[in-house]
């Protein structure tokens, strides 16, 4: 999962990628909210991390021109603003969250879960597929009833294509949501990756389309639903 974060403020900026990043999320880090523009026009991104306080552009303006520009994922106004009417604003302004500077990095990290599960419709914190059970919180995966082993980018997209059951995501896409900036990417990164799941949780679990990318198919009565 990919997520932009926007801090002025250099030792708290670096503190919250190097968290964020621990946690297991891909963090792109900005510093003005023209830069973010800029960010989200480039790549996608699953949760926004904004700052109110920020250099040119007021936060909250920010929030604005994002949602008017058409960003739909989760927006999380992290500030040191604690008034009541600033927290009313944000979320009426399209945030899906508020967090008070400072915070703790468990906490911020259960509230970008929180929102990225609501933004992606999911009521709970574990996704079932067939056999296998996933606990987005702890990412920890089960099959069977026994814990299967992944790294943190197998975990990445196995939680995506399960998430998205049904399409066919390319390997771009796949690169987009799990490497940040400055990460370098083996052409044949996703695929080793794709090979590793396979190979823990069954051959058949991942389809690919010649040419297109990965999917995951919906279990049959799914399917036979829609």
């Amino acid at each position: 999962m990919r997520i932009l974060l926007t801090e002025d403020d250099p030792q708290l900026g670096r503190a919250t990628q190097i968290g964020l990043e621990q946690a297991g999320y891909a963090v792109d880090w900005v510093r003005s909210a023209e830069s973010a523009h800029t960010a989200v026009r480039l790549h996608r991104y699953a949760c926004l991390l904004l700052d109110l306080g920020l250099p040119g552009q007021d936060g909250m303006q920010a929030l604005d021109q994002l949602r008017r520009n058409g960003y739909d994922g989760a927006i999380l106004i992290v500030t040191a603003r604690d008034q009541i009417p600033d927290r009313i604003a944000g979320l009426d302004g399209g945030a899906d969250d508020f967090i008070i500077k400072p915070f703790d990095l468990d906490e911020l990290a259960a509230r970008v879960r929180s929102a990225c599960r609501r933004a992606a419709g999911r009521l709970r914190e574990q996704l079932v597929h067939g056999d296998i059970v996933i606990d987005v919180a702890d990412r920890q995966v089960q099959q069977a009833g026994q814990p299967v082993p992944l790294t943190s980018k197998e975990f990445s997209i196995l939680l995506m294509l399960v998430e998205q059951r049904g399409r066919v995501l390319s390997r771009e896409q796949l690169e987009e949501s799990l490497y940040g900036w400055g990460e370098e990417v083996e052409s044949n990164a996703v695929q080793v990756h794709i090979h590793h799941l396979r190979r823990k949780l069954g051959k058949a679990l991942i389809r690919t389309v010649h040419a297109v990318g990965y999917s995951i198919d919906k279990p049959a009565a799914d399917a036979d639903a829609a």
